[in-house]
């Protein structure tokens, strides 16, 4: 299983928090060699140098921005022929400011199972940078 989970908390608010964390083209900048865009419905992240790289194609399928009674929640279902798996962002308030809870489970199609837990702890480690530089 290549599930992980990253929480951190930050002094913006909850509808800030959801402005960055879903501003799909600026996560990109946390990312090496890719550049995200995204139309409401589907997101793509596109990987590569030049004519070599690949797409990470996602659908939103639940969007729910926050509100002062739930917390927000985006959920993304990856659907592209090289990485498959899912991410789920959740942000509430929490203490003066927000909290971002991203959980995923992401799967790089040609890789055996010996491969799950390192693919984990790398997803973990990038997209825990990703979301400090969106926050910042």
């Amino acid at each position: 299983m290549t599930e992980f989970r990253i929480v951190l908390a930050t002094p913006l608010t909850a509808d800030e928090t959801w402005r960055r964390v879903t501003d799909w083209p600026r996560h990109g900048a946390g990312v090496p060699f890719t550049a995200v865009h995204g139309d409401g419905r589907t997101v793509v992240a596109r990987t590569g140098a030049g004519r070599f790289g690949f797409d990470d194609v996602m659908d939103v399928v639940r969007w729910e921005p926050p509100r002062a009674d739930r917390p927000g929640v985006c959920r993304l279902v990856k659907r592209g022929p090289l990485v498959t798996g899912w991410a789920e962002i959740e942000v509430r308030p929490h203490r003066g400011g927000a909290v971002v809870r991203w959980r995923e489970d992401l799967r790089v199609g040609p890789l055996p199972a010996l491969f799950d837990r390192p693919t984990a702890w790398c997803g973990r480690i990038l997209f825990r940078r990703t979301l400090r530089t969106l926050l910042r």
